[in-house]
């Protein structure tokens, strides 16, 4: 990395510290998670637009699965939830899987004509009404058992670091079956189409009540780290925490966080070097030039879709790690808060200001972007009221300026996006 790369990041470190000694480490730490976490959702989604040239505004239904993943792996299984209806569901998934398969079976087995047509519709109709003669009472039976506290299946009572994998395998599998019917597409329909896509799996995760709560959300994952509660008990804790100046209820949070850190920063580490290792292989090669030239790049030879096919399942694999570990730092899945056309659009925005097709620059546009999202607001906040401090209490030019300090980070995203694009076309680290 030349000096140039590591003086832009000395910058970002800087910020982050300037935030530590002027608001407090425990804000500090927590946008350093939150930035390690969307510079890994920014490689995934550099992955597919800078090496193979893959339009995907789909990215917050990967994340969401991964996050998915992190219910179904770490939580305890509800007993009485599986008593009610948990085997009927999980007949029910087979059918329709079963349905699906048997279609698709049918479909290249036979010759085309009518006689295919009507097995294939019998087959369907008949796997339709089997699932939702399994599925529907079994759903209702979960759903009323305790809905306040549980009302859903439950996970497998793992340990929440599986749920990363996990997350990942989720989203490369959702990415297949995407990529299947999608990857066929031009470049802006499949923008469309995976943006639909993702609207999808969202209003799914946010009404299946029975995998996930739906909106009355899942809280109480367990931890990879220790609760703070316990490290306060702890006589190394009551001992250190006078001697550093703080009290142990801030140590314990400041240590909880550097925790999260040290895990966050090891998955990035290992992200970054395979997908290095993977752009400067012959594969990588072989990504940039079918990124720049489809049809000279099929003329030699390459099977074009079935190399976007691979790439779009590893960059949503990506994402989906992201998103189990964003719901691991929360401690929980609110389905509410994925918001694809805004938090897609900042994902967009790191690739496009790091530098698309450069796996250093995702990482710096994860963490310029995200710091700015959350430090913007109360910097203007804290700005509006600089410079209204000699206006009357209440001028209505001072409540417009002040109220209006929560729709700085828009303003600021765009007038960011505009002068990297003016004076830094491929981005602050530019891809070779």
């Amino acid at each position: 990395m030349n000096p140039k790369n590591l003086a832009l990041f000395a910058v970002v470190f800087a910020m982050l510290v300037l935030v530590g000694l002027l608001q407090s480490w425990t804000v500090a730490l927590t946008i350093l998670n939150l930035c390690l976490i969307s510079a890994i959702m920014s490689l995934g989604v550099n992955v597919q637009w800078g090496y193979a040239g893959l339009f995907n505004f789909g990215a917050m239904g990967f994340v969401a699965l991964g996050g998915v993943a992190a219910v179904i792996v770490s939580m305890p299984p509800v007993g009485e939830a599986w008593a009610a209806g948990g085997v009927r569901v999980t007949a029910a998934l087979l059918v329709g899987a079963g349905t699906i398969v048997g279609s698709i079976y049918t479909w290249k087995s036979l010759q085309p004509g009518r006689k295919r047509w009507m097995i294939l519709i019998g087959m369907a109709g008949t796997g339709f009404f089997l699932f939702r003669f399994l599925f529907d009472p079994a759903v209702a039976a979960i759903e009323n058992v305790n809905p306040a506290a549980t009302g859903y299946l439950g996970g497998l009572g793992l340990p929440i670091l599986l749920a990363w994998p996990v997350g990942g395998l989720l989203a490369a599998g959702a990415a297949w079956v995407v990529g299947k019917t999608a990857l066929g597409l031009r470049s802006d329909y499949l923008a469309i189409a995976t943006f639909g896509i993702s609207e999808i799996i969202i209003v799914v995760i946010k009404n299946e009540d029975w995998l996930t709560r739906g909106v009355k959300n899942v809280i109480g994952l367990p931890r990879p780290v220790a609760y703070e509660v316990d490290l306060q008990k702890t006589d190394a804790f009551l001992t250190w925490a006078p001697r550093l100046g703080m009290d142990p209820v801030e140590l314990s949070s400041i240590f909880v966080k550097l925790s999260y850190a040290i895990l966050f920063t090891l998955v990035l580490v290992v992200i970054v070097w395979l997908s290095q290792k993977a752009l400067a292989s012959p594969w990588g090669r072989m990504m940039r030039a079918i990124r720049d030239n489809e049809t000279a790049a099929g003329a030699m030879g390459k099977n074009v879709t079935a190399r976007h096919l691979q790439v779009f399942i590893l960059g949503s694999a990506i994402c989906g790690v992201a998103g189990a570990m964003l719901t691991t730092l929360d401690g929980q899945l609110t389905p509410g808060s994925y918001q694809p056309l805004r938090f897609t659009f900042l994902i967009w925005v790191m690739v496009i200001v790091g530098g698309s097709g450069n796996n250093w620059g995702s990482i710096l546009g994860g963490f310029v972007i995200w710091f700015l999202w959350v430090e913007v607001e109360p910097v203007g906040r804290w700005l509006m009221d600089t410079v209204t401090a000699d206006l009357p209490e209440g001028s209505a030019l001072r409540l417009h300026l002040v109220n209006a300090a929560a729709h700085m980070r828009l303003v600021v995203m765009g007038v960011i996006l505009l002068l990297v694009l003016r004076f830094f076309p491929r981005g602050l680290i530019p891809g070779k």
